[in-house]
């Protein structure tokens, strides 16, 4: 059985209890998951295993690539206990964080990062509880940062701390992150989402350990990342708006702003942007969303992200199914509105100066100016399909590659209708395995002309630089 799927913004859905057998999972994929998404910040590292064999049985059932997606957890940062369990701090009091691992009371607790009290200095805001509780340093040393209190609020033990626009000194990869990747490497997945990215310093540190066998997605959490945002994405292979941290550290006025930025500027590198974080958050416990969540949601989708996400709506709400449900119907009907087909077919980065970049923009062009059913491209290491992806063409783009890792990867980029399949080796058979697959896969018909692109000689990776125009005729195999 092979499923075609032909909303152009693609899907990520966590994992979690209560979507964890093959049946939910089955069920989410049918509803429209087009990426399953595992966190290591909660269960056990081995129960991922059995996730990814359901994850592979779907696919192998239905035919159609789907991603695999590891979210490492990164540094969490977390006062200490105290005596109490909790404590009420109140506007304008004193209160201390340092080092001494003795519980905490109303005036003190410990802060077990030793690694922090070096880059603090006066003025510097530290956010507690997800910003319930707001802190001002009045002066710091290497023992004892010592506090004014400008948000009270109850403190209880082991709750977050955030240090908001500071480059803090940590690396991205933890000590469990590395082992969870190790891990991770063994199930064969295809993106790994890092947390805490700071400097694109980061994002190089998981790259060189993950050696090319999985994508690297940048998460952008941390307002300092903003500053770098640039070289992050450069380096990275996609990134993710993560409106959790960034809500909490960055004012809540500004987090839309940040979002339509990171978009914006992803895009025109052409890297694969994921929107992320409370997306339909009701739906933990409603089976219908907000109107508000919605419009975040169309939103999303108007802003040209590759992708949109859930987390504990998939992974452990009540309706993990009609959560999917949603989005798909959401993102069909933006994308079928004639103000979301009109601003794609108008509105691109401008490409490279290469033969490549300008074939694939000269395809989308050709494809407009012939009215062609679909634009057909064939891709081994991936660099092909997502230059067309970063067109943003109205006419559906077909990608055929010969490479299973390649295939899923692709999963998380904009409007790829993604097939396996042997590689060509004649030109001829490049035109006939075009025209096949296109009506195969119900994107042409008979009569219907096609662009097809691709590198000579075949095989070749990232040497596009073949444009034909092909037609669809009775005679070609469906």
């Amino acid at each position: 059985m092979t499923i075609s799927r032909y909303r152009k913004t693609r899907i990520v859905a966590t994992l979690g209890p209560a979507s964890d057998t093959f049946e939910k999972i089955e069920q989410l994929f049918l509803a429209g998951a087009d990426i399953f998404r595992l966190n290591m910040s909660h269960g056990e590292r081995q129960d991922k295993a059995a996730l990814v064999t359901h994850i592979r049985e779907v696919e192998k059932k239905y035919g159609r690539p789907i991603a695999i997606m590891v979210d490492l957890q990164g540094p969490k940062l977390r006062v200490g206990v105290f005596a109490d369990d909790a404590v009420l701090l109140e506007e304008g009091e004193i209160f201390t964080l340092d080092q001494d691992p003795c519980e905490g009371d109303k005036n003190r607790v410990c802060l077990p990062h030793p690694e922090l009290f070096s880059v603090m200095t006066n003025g510097t805001h530290i956010l507690l509880d997800d910003g319930k509780v707001r802190l001002e340093v009045e002066s710091a040393s290497n023992a004892k940062i010592k506090c004014r209190v400008v948000v009270g609020g109850k403190l209880s033990n082991r709750k977050g701390v955030n240090v908001p626009n500071a480059v803090l000194p940590l690396a991205a990869l933890t000590e469990k992150d590395r082992k969870d990747l190790d891990y991770a490497m063994t199930l064969s997945i295809d993106w790994v989402a890092l947390s805490f990215v700071q400097r694109p310093e980061d994002v190089a540190e998981a790259k060189a350990v993950i050696k090319g066998r999985a994508g690297v997605l940048a998460k952008i959490e941390k307002p300092a990342a903003l500053g770098r945002l640039s070289e992050i994405i450069d380096m990275a292979d996609a990134v993710m708006v993560a409106r959790g941290d960034l809500g909490v550290e960055a004012p809540l006025e500004e987090v839309p702003l940040i979002q339509k930025h990171i978009i914006r500027k992803a895009r025109a590198t052409g890297k694969p942007v994921v929107v992320a974080t409370q997306m339909l958050e009701s739906m933990i416990s409603s089976p219908v969303p907000t109107r508000a969540e919605v419009s975040d949601v169309a939103t999303a989708v108007f802003d040209d992200a590759d992708a949109i996400m859930l987390s504990a709506e998939s992974a452990a709400g009540s309706y993990p199914i009609q959560s999917v449900e949603t989005m798909d119907k959401v993102a069909k009907k933006i994308e079928s509105d004639p103000a979301y087909i009109k601003t794609h077919s108008k509105t691109h980065s401008d490409p490279n100066a290469t033969v490549e970049d300008a074939i694939t923009a000269g395809a989308k062009q050709v494809a407009i100016t012939i009215n062609a059913a679909a634009i057909v491209t064939f891709t081994n290491s991936g660099a092909t399909a997502i230059r067309a992806a970063r067109e943003r063409p109205s006419t559906p783009i077909l990608v055929l590659t010969p490479n299973e890792t390649t295939a899923r990867r692709l999963s998380l980029v904009w409007g790829l209708h993604v097939i396996k399949t042997d590689d060509v080796l004649s030109f001829e058979e490049m035109v006939d395995k075009s025209k096949k697959f296109a009506k195969r896969s119900k994107l042409a018909e008979n009569g219907d002309r096609i662009v097809i692109t691709a590198g000579v000689p075949f095989g070749t990776p990232g040497a596009t630089n073949v444009l034909h125009i092909a037609w669809i005729d009775k005679n070609d195999d469906s």
